[in-house]
């Protein structure tokens, strides 16, 4: 097998793509789960406090700003995603790049695939990385509920001027 051959094997396969999308999808992941745990875990304490001091609206607040940082954690990923794309030169500026991965990261695709030859694979990497991101926030955001619903739950029983003693029962 010459050179050449060599060459044009591994463009054909992608195998650029495969590695350093590999590397991209393992750092993303790794950037998303330390925010989630951060997120998770500064949302499970105060959480657990306001429930406590009976400030159900202040659950409310940490819930929300919760979410917002979920979001922002999302964006930024995208961001890195475009900055990695970028600093490889596999899309003219970094504007272009951070909207290709926007697109691709949230699997909406409404922009076409920019992506030079040998490099197509790359975009469903980019996609697989939003679809577990999201796919692990969801499942963050749906033990948040659980605090966010109990909040709620006794605020309203508050408000109907249920018993102390019925309202903490409620768990």
């Amino acid at each position: 097998m010459t050179i050449s051959n060599y060459v044009t094997l591994t463009t054909e396969l992608d195998l650029p793509a495969y590695l350093f999308g590999i590397a991209m999808l393992l750092v993303v992941m790794l950037v998303h789960g330390v925010a989630l745990l951060q997120i998770a875990k500064r949302f499970e304490v105060k959480s657990f406090l306001y429930l406590s001091e009976h400030r159900y609206s202040s659950v409310a607040i940490v819930f929300y700003v919760s979410v917002l940082c979920l979001f922002l954690i999302h964006i930024f990923e995208i961001i890195l995603w475009g900055i990695a794309l970028r600093a490889f030169n596999l899309l003219p500026n970094l504007g272009e790049s951070i909207l290709f991965s926007g697109s691709t990261y949230t699997a909406m695709g409404f922009m076409d695939d920019l992506l030079p030859s040998g490099w197509k694979m790359l975009a469903i990497m980019i996609a697989f990385s939003g679809m577990f991101a999201f796919a692990w926030t969801a499942s963050v955001m749906i033990s948040m509920t659980r605090n966010f619903r109990q909040a709620y739950t006794r605020l309203h029983m508050q408000k109907l001027k249920l018993p102390p003693e019925v309202i903490e029962r409620f768990k």
